[in-house]
């Protein structure tokens, strides 16, 4: 049995009346993301052919369009199953213009340059890499693909959510006829994650179609979208402050900033929202807010969970740079596993858009005289050093100026490391740092705000800054131990056999300025004989060892000198471990496998969400003033302890997406967890009850408290799971802040794919109130 369905034939005028209808649908949809007669938008949804670029020899033309809904593009494909592939504007990371990735800039000429553009997803960890007729046509195609990008991102939650419905509903119109059947209105529940019983879908059916007409159409329509996205729990805080003629007076509202949103508001800060909120004009001249202003706001960045204040850089960036978390990448070239995965260049933007400011390049002798970057001792695949060099000049600065740090893992000869220093010379120019900064002898660390747009190296070098910087030396090469990751390998197999010296090229060395690699002996060693430029990593068990049994000294190390932490080699999978114990002990570069969606990346996400998405957030006093007696586990008093009472009540949720989209029958049973990470005393987890066939909008009211010692240093995390009583309950979406970034109050909780990715219409609302334990 075949299941293909050939579609009927229409008649020239069906034809012509349904493509009449598409293009109003699109242009209202143009309208509704404002690019109303925008001529890059118009050569989208004309579409165009382009070659879909996979090798050398694997090149295809492919027809693209944009689809009416304004959100959707689909593609020609010559699979046997799906002949039209499709993908959606929210499933987009960025695009490219040029050659700027791996695959087009291996597959095609370098007189395509101006044709060439990619791609780049969210979830997904191939490009489409793509290439046009003309420059013109590409020019076309990469900005009006950035302009509905752009467009659909500064869309508030309530236009998400509208343009989301109405996606859904176009999906259900299966015949295209702009009205929904009762079972047009069945099959739409199903894909906005509803289950309903025949009885009840009828009864919503019958109570919107008003004309008795068996279909609703137009203002029916609208009936049904407000019956299905009324939200009773706004009802109910609008209802107990709207005391001015049953609408919200400013004072009404500055009542509730002040009581519920515990808010430093004043009078003039409500009339302001009520200015840029309110949608009915009458309202407005009266200074109130109507329900539906009052269900705009709550539904804006004001009323987000994630204090705004703390969106832009707002530390202080004038410390020394050890007093900073630094957001760090560990084997920064992998897209997968550590022993047969891909190395690619690609995996390095990536780690650098999301802000990472520490990439690790591990560097061996390549063929043609040329170093490759790869796993040593295994089947991963290899990347050029200088093409590595070349992306990280490229795109080290695009989300933060914060300074970069390369950390070197060298096994190369010295002829190859000396081609190393001078592609980091030649290629990254004025960016790289070669010197102290002043030509003086430093005596500690400049900061992030002196360091902007800089790269610093990290490796091994030959001798002390000081003794470089006084004299001059005509050696170009000598020996240093060796005690770096490699020499931890644990990948299964036999290691190969420790050198415990290794050659190194002046060249190379000179460049090591504020980041030299040495040996860790113990904190009183490096205290007494260790300059503050000198530095050593940990694997993981050693510093998770140091952080439990020798805290106080830890931190006191860490205020002085910089410490990098990387995962066992025996993860052979690019697992991760737990970085809030690093953190605790103020170590500063906590590198994890950034390829690995897990439940530590979100951690390690929500730590640097914060301050610019910089990759730098500034450690809590108590982990930077040297009279400090902090420690984490033991937890005597001192200004780190400031008991807290947190209360979360988990209200509802809106729009969760489908875990299997295919399957029209597959409706989540949502539940939340709230999660506290923190000093030990501070850890814990608790859940809310899971609700039946319903991811749309389920409600729980359901109250979680937990007792907070030290909140500067507590991360607090929700996830929303699909429940399952027989297997792993599946990960719908998640959300993690630092909990001195969190607003008290009814707020709105965003929701993130697995990979970090914000999933556009859906989300949590809560009611958040910290305040001093009794």
């Amino acid at each position: 049995m075949s299941c293909l369905h050939k579609r009927l034939k229409r008649t020239k005028s069906e034809e012509q009346a349904l493509r009449e209808q598409q293009r109003r649908v699109a242009q209202e949809n143009v309208r509704r993301l404002g690019l109303e007669g925008d001529p890059d938008i118009q050569f989208l949804l004309g579409g165009g052919e382009l070659v879909k670029v996979r090798s050398k020899s694997w090149k295809k033309n492919r027809f693209f369009k944009l689809q009416d809904d304004c959100k959707t593009f689909w593609y020609d494909s010559h699979k046997k199953i799906r002949r039209r592939e499709t993908f959606s504007i929210d499933d987009i990371d960025s695009v490219r213009n040029g050659r700027q990735s791996e695959g087009l800039n291996n597959y095609t000429p370098n007189t395509a340059e101006d044709q060439c553009f990619s791609i780049i997803f969210k979830d997904r960890t191939k490009n489409l890499d793509l290439m046009a007729a003309t420059k013109e046509d590409a020019k076309q195609w990469v900005n009006g693909l950035d302009k509905l990008i752009s467009n659909m991102q500064n869309l508030n939650r309530q236009q998400n959510s509208e343009h989301w419905i109405i996606s859904c509903m176009r999906k259900a119109d299966k015949n295209g006829d702009n009205k929904m059947t009762l079972k047009e209105t069945k099959h739409f529940l199903r894909q906005v994650n509803i289950q309903v019983d025949d009885t009840y879908a009828a009864m919503i059916f019958k109570k919107c179609d008003e004309s008795n007409s068996g279909t609703l159409e137009g203002p029916e329509i609208k009936l049904f979208y407000d019956l299905l996205t009324h939200r009773e729990e706004i009802d109910v805080i609008y209802g107990k402050y709207a005391q001015t003629e049953g609408q919200m007076s400013a004072g009404d509202l500055l009542g509730f900033l002040l009581k519920e949103q515990r808010e430093q508001a004043s009078a003039e800060d409500a009339l302001k929202l009520i200015e840029k909120y309110e949608v009915d004009q009458t309202a407005k001249q009266k200074k109130r807010m109507s329900k539906d202003g009052f269900l705009i706001y709550m539904q804006q960045e004001e009323s987000s969970i994630f204090n705004p204040a703390h969106k832009p850089v707002y530390q202080d960036m004038r410390q020394p740079l050890n007093h900073y978390y630094i957001s760090s990448s560990h084997n920064t070239y992998l897209m997968a596993d550590q022993l047969k995965g891909p190395s690619s260049t690609e995996a390095y933007i990536k780690a650098l858009m999301k802000g990472c400011r520490c990439v690790e390049l591990d560097c061996w002798d390549g063929a043609n005289g040329e170093p490759v970057i790869y796993h040593g001792y295994t089947l991963t695949s290899k990347v050029l050093f200088k093409d590595v060099i070349q992306v990280i000049k490229e795109f080290a600065f695009k989300t933060s100026d914060y300074p970069v740090i390369l950390s070197l893992e060298n096994h190369c000869t010295v002829d190859q490391q000396r081609l190393m220093a001078h592609h980091l010379i030649s290629i990254l120019g004025d960016a790289l740092v070669t010197k102290p900064l002043g030509n003086v002898m430093p005596t500690d660390f400049p900061s992030p705000e002196e360091l902007k747009q800089k790269i610093l190296v990290k490796g091994k070098r030959l001798k002390k800054l000081n003794v470089s910087l006084s004299s001059h030396s005509d050696v170009e090469e000598g020996t240093v131990s060796e005690e770096d990751e490699a020499a931890d390998c644990e990948n299964g197999q036999k290691a190969k056999p420790k050198k415990p010296k290794i050659k190194l090229a002046e060249e190379l060395s000179n460049i090591v300025v504020y980041c030299k690699s040495v040996h860790f002996n113990s904190f009183e060693h490096a205290k007494e004989m260790q300059a503050f430029y000198e530095m050593s990593s940990f694997k993981e068990s050693k510093a998770l060892a140091l952080a439990e049994d020798s805290a106080t000294a830890f931190i006191h190390h860490n205020m002085d000198k910089l410490s990098r932490i990387y995962p066992a080699g025996s993860r052979t999978d690019s697992s991760n471990y737990n970085p809030v114990p690093l953190w605790n002990a103020g170590c500063q570069i906590v590198a994890l496998n950034f390829q690995t969606p897990s439940k530590e990346m979100h951690i390690n996400q929500g730590r640097f969400l914060p301050n610019g998405e910089s990759g730098y957030i500034l450690k809590p006093e108590f982990q930077r003033s040297l009279s400090s007696q902090f420690n984490p586990s033991t937890l005597s008093e001192g200004p780190w302890l400031q008991k807290k009472t947190l209360n979360v009540m988990v209200i509802s949720a809106q729009q969760l997406p489908k875990i299997n989209k295919d399957k029209q029958s597959s409706i989540a049973d949502p539940l939340v967890r709230v999660e506290v990470y923190g000093v030990p005393a501070d850890n814990a987890i608790k859940e809310t009850h899971h609700i039946d066939n319903n991811g749309f909008n389920p409600v729980w009211n359901h109250n979680l408290q937990f007792q907070i010692h030290v909140p500067e240093l507590a991360m607090l995390r929700f996830v929303v799971e699909d429940y399952d009583a027989a297997s792993q309950n599946d990960l719908i979406g998640h959300y993690c802040l630092p909990l001195s970034s969190a607003q008290n109050g009814y707020r709105h909780v965003p929701l993130l794919t697995k990979r970090g990715a914000a999933i556009s219409s859906a989300g949590l609302f809560v009611h958040i109130m910290l305040i001093d334990a009794d």
